[in-house]
């Protein structure tokens, strides 16, 4: 993310780093684990929300915009509600990757190549199977489908994909470490240690690159 756009222009993003940072620091005391915690926690990608509704050309703010700003505001809640119902924050997330994946393919990209195409099947297939594998969970694996479509259709998208598409593809791995917890695979500490950088790395990624190429900042495909 360009330093102008986060520090001269951009409070709202500057807002949701802090408080991402503030809930990965608190998660694991008595103020993280309270309403101050999923306030954080909330606020993160809640303030992403935000950022895109206000950055969006009027003119896409009714298309493509509100996708993306749905999609960012139910994981804002799927972010709280997994915290206390996992079901229900898991439905949430199911949710957005669907606002995600028509926004995707509104803006599909016109000539991808034969790797692009092969990467993107593999995240299809690969996501809900290797969910289904770390987690042995079915019902894990159902939501995991949802998950992989939202990458694929990102990495398929003419949106930058060293940013969206690498960004959606981080939003997978975080929630790999989430699955495991789940299953017999033991990852140590690595799980506590990185699914939430992984995961809001990868969601201010996708807003930021979306958000710039929607304005013209970054080169359509």
């Amino acid at each position: 993310m360009a330093k102008q756009a986060l520090i001269e222009q951009r409070p709202w993003l500057l807002l949701s780093v802090v408080a991402a940072t503030a809930f990965y620091f608190l998660r694991d005391n008595p103020v993280g684990e309270g309403t101050w915690g999923l306030l954080a926690k909330g606020l993160s990608v809640g303030l992403l929300a935000a950022y895109a509704w206000l950055r969006v050309p009027r003119d896409r703010r009714w298309t493509d915009g509100i996708l993306l700003v749905v999609a960012l505001a139910l994981a804002a809640a799927g972010d709280v509600a997994i915290e206390l119902y996992f079901s229900v924050g898991g439905a949430l997330f199911a949710a957005a990757h669907c606002f995600a994946v028509a926004l995707y393919l509104r803006n599909r990209r016109q000539r991808p190549s034969p790797s692009q195409r092969m990467l993107a099947l593999a995240l299809l297939i690969g996501t809900p199977l290797i969910s289904y594998l770390v987690s042995e969970r079915a019902d894990v694996a159902i939501y995991a489908s949802f998950l992989g479509a939202m990458a694929a259709a990102a990495w398929m998208s003419r949106f930058p994909r060293y940013r969206v598409g690498t960004g959606a593809v981080l939003f997978v791995v975080s929630d790999w470490l989430i699955f495991a917890r789940f299953g017999s695979y033991d990852f140590g500490v690595l799980p506590d240690l990185l699914i939430w950088p992984l995961y809001f790395a990868g969601q201010l990624m996708i807003a930021t690159g979306i958000v710039q190429c929607l304005r013209g900042e970054q080169p359509v495909r």
